[in-house]
């Protein structure tokens, strides 16, 4: 039952994002978290999404402070 609600989230958050999404960040971070997921409680999907989400989080922020660097103090 559990296995089933996962797979249907999953699912259902890949279907709802956007077509045109940059996957820049994504691979890696879904490959960093499907690994730390599976050897925290066999949860890789949870991981591998939760790391795809995060590695995209970061790719954008990154991006944004190349586009836009800040004055060094």
């Amino acid at each position: 039952m559990r296995k089933m609600i996962v797979t249907i989230l999953c699912v259902g958050s890949l279907i709802a994002a956007p077509v045109a999404a940059e996957a820049k960040g994504c691979i890696k971070g879904a490959i960093v978290g499907g690994i730390a997921g599976h050897y925290a409680g066999h949860h890789a999907v949870l991981g591998a999404a939760a790391g795809c989400l995060a590695g995209r989080h970061l790719a954008k922020k990154k991006a944004e402070s190349s586009q836009h660097p800040s004055a060094e103090h």
